[in-house]
């Protein structure tokens, strides 16, 4: 059980840790066997291959899906860049060695977040021009089809300003390839909208981005779930604080509504089932499940990262995505989006 010779023409390769996350391998594996029937898409499936047998139908794998065998995998708590250097033969390497040599297109990981950035930071290299790379994440508008791009939510948590003005054109290309919009705007996350608010950071790179295509200026962190701005730029530490508070706020939310909605002999509870399944269908859009991850922009390939407690639907959407980002040729409209600004 090896990796063949490829797949058939046009149809993306996704190398998908099996390893990686809380629910691995059984979560992963499962999601691959849904992806490969429902997307037009091949997996490369990664780990002990004696492990991913127990979790394959009659222990091989089925059509479209081929193992990639690794010994090694890297804990959630490992230290990212030295687990990387040390586990040279973990199933999150191996991905990231697929995509570089051509055996895959993109790779999709659930497990270490850091870990998963250093693999592709260290293994497919930068775009050309690219400083640093940057994660970006969609964030769905509550009662609406609408979403805006945040980034960067966890790649460089002290970047320097001229980082960030190459995260906007990131940011702004890739919401024209995801997102389907044709002239993105472009916002500064700040402690005020007002010209000038902000501390040294943001002050900078305000100045520069001012010469940025669709840069509108600073918005608050009230906006990012009013999509006011169609892409929001900012570090990685204040982006992934600002991601995990909205997320937070939006599961004590719902878990606010249906302790209401289910409470005992209230005077509602003859319409409170039917109450609940339209709160339900509202909120899938912002369901992390929903979502399909995020995706490490600036790195000469595709690597998607899903959520440490992804289940088998959200490693489906993130397949999903790493194939809708393979096809709509997204490593060569960012490098000519970098070049261009050069």
């Amino acid at each position: 059980m090896h990796v063949g010779t490829g797949a058939a023409a046009d149809v993306p390769v996704v190398a998908l840790d099996a390893m990686g996350g809380d629910r691995a391998p059984a979560e992963i594996v499962a999601g691959a066997l849904a992806a490969v029937e429902q997307l037009d898409v091949e997996v490369l499936l990664a780990g002990p291959p004696e492990v991913l047998a127990r979790h394959l139908p009659g222990g091989e794998p089925p059509p479209r899906i081929r193992l990639l065998p690794a010994s090694e995998v890297v804990a959630m708590d490992d230290e990212p860049a030295g687990a990387i250097r040390a586990k040279k033969d973990s199933s999150l390497v191996r991905c990231a060695e697929a995509v570089r040599d051509g055996h895959a297109q993109a790779m999709v990981g659930a497990g270490n977040t850091g870990a998963t950035m250093a693999a592709a930071l260290l293994r497919m290299g930068r775009i050309r021009g690219v400083q640093r790379p940057a994660i970006a994440v969609p964030v769905p508008v509550p009662g609406g089809d609408r979403r805006s791009l945040l980034l960067d939510v966890g790649a460089t948590v002290d970047p320097e300003p001229e980082w960030l003005v190459q995260w906007a054109l990131l940011g702004r290309e890739f919401a024209k390839i995801r997102l389907g919009i044709a002239e993105p705007t472009v916002g500064l996350l700040s402690n005020g909208e007002e010209a000038g608010k902000g501390d040294d950071l943001r002050k900078r790179a305000s100045a520069l981005l001012g010469e940025t295509k669709g840069f509108v200026g600073n918005v608050e962190g009230r906006d990012l779930l009013r999509a006011t701005t169609d892409v929001v730029v900012t570090d990685g530490f204040t982006g992934n604080v600002a991601l995990k508070t909205l997320e937070g706020a939006l599961l004590g939310l719902s878990g606010l509504v249906f302790s209401v909605v289910d409470e005992p002999g209230a005077e509602w509870a003859a319409s409170a089932e039917a109450l609940k399944l339209r709160l339900l269908g509202a909120a899938a859009p912002l369901l992390p499940d929903n979502t399909g991850g995020a995706i490490l922009l600036g790195v000469n390939g595709i690597c998607v990262i899903s959520h440490g407690s992804s289940s088998a639907a959200a490693i489906v959407n993130a397949v999903r995505v790493a194939r809708e980002s393979v096809t709509a040729g997204t490593v060569a409209r960012l490098a000519e989006a970098v070049a261009g600004a050069g």
